[in-house]
């Protein structure tokens, strides 16, 4: 059967795109002292319909970037504030019986939002983290077998501490392979440190932003994205990709089918922000790290390795096509 032929990007599209990219990243730019490829990822996710896992150190501004972001797009925003007594019923909803009715009737919770901070994710049980898996993968809850769709667009922002600290819990491999990018902050430098002390002692920066992109140019972009072209050749470059990450002695668990798909969907929209209607290797190229680096499960011996690692490896063993 022949695949449906899929219009071709025109170039207002194409500006529209980029001009939606600089707009966010340029606000979300005034609060959150981020360096401008984090952010520029983060805006990558949202064209591609991803989710983003910002791992960092407390303190750094992960919740500011997330909420920075969530306050430029002008969509429903809920922030859930993991702690270790939050039950799945507090993220997806609960059914409650109307007793003047004789029914029961949905509450949905606040993963019914667009755009949806999970804080702290890694300190919620593993009982309620696998709360969030049908969410976001098939963008739906079930809930006592009825089955409700999630809006457009939708995604989860979470932010996690490092999984040594006190009180978290890791994440299940199924769970980090649902986020399409990790992304860490890392301190800023001296100068922009400074900034940001005198910005914030007039109050919350984030608090004064206004949105800069509606829904309707949010799905616009996102439909623009998934029409980018990508050729046979560039998948088999991105499979062997993945392959490598399998078949390296040092890794327990490499990089997974669905690893290969957001791969894909994040070069494609890499592609649309450089103004192509086309995905290149170097697309690729810039998005396998903050993709398929978090999904690596290393060997107990390979203790002195990292995921960044086996992934920079992999790209230089694999000749592009």
């Amino acid at each position: 059967m022949e695949r449906a032929q899929v219009p071709r990007l025109t170039e207002t599209e194409i500006e529209a795109a980029g001009a939606l990219a600089q707009r966010v990243i340029a606000n979300v730019g005034q609060a959150a002292e981020v360096r401008d490829d984090v952010i520029e990822q983060l805006v990558i996710a949202v064209l591609a319909e991803g989710h983003v896992l910002i791992e960092d150190l407390p303190g750094v501004g992960k919740t500011t970037l997330a909420r920075a972001l969530s306050r430029s797009l002008d969509l429903e925003f809920a922030r859930i504030q993991c702690t270790a007594d939050l039950l799945p019923a507090d993220v997806v909803g609960v059914n409650i019986f109307n007793q003047r009715e004789s029914r029961f009737e949905f509450r949905p919770g606040p993963i019914f939002a667009n755009v949806v901070l999970v804080d702290e994710i890694n300190r919620a049980s593993p009982k309620t983290q696998s709360g969030l898996l049908e969410c976001m993968q098939e963008r739906r809850v079930t809930v006592d077998v009825h089955t409700h769709e999630l809006a457009r667009p939708f995604l989860v922002l979470a932010t996690q501490n490092p999984v040594e600290y006190e009180g978290t819990y890791p994440l299940p491999e199924a769970q980090v392979d649902r986020f399409m990018v990790r992304l860490s902050l890392g301190y800023p430098d001296a100068a922009g440190e400074a900034g940001m002390l005198a910005a914030h002692e007039a109050g919350d920066r984030v608090a004064s932003l206004e949105p800069v992109v509606d829904a309707a140019e949010v799905l616009g972009a996102q439909d623009a994205a998934m029409r980018v072209r990508a050729s046979e050749a560039l998948r088999h470059y991105i499979v062997s990709l993945l392959h490598r990450t399998r078949e390296d002695p040092r890794v327990e668990l490499g990089a997974s089918p669905r690893a290969g798909l957001l791969l894909l969907r994040a070069a494609k929209a890499h592609a649309l922000l450089a103004g192509r209607d086309h995905a290149l290797p170097d697309d690729v190229q810039r998005m396998v790290a903050p993709v398929l680096s978090h999904r690596i499960v290393l060997a107990p011996e390979a203790f002195e390795t990292t995921g960044e690692q086996i992934v920079a490896d992999a790209v230089a063993a694999t000749p592009a096509m």
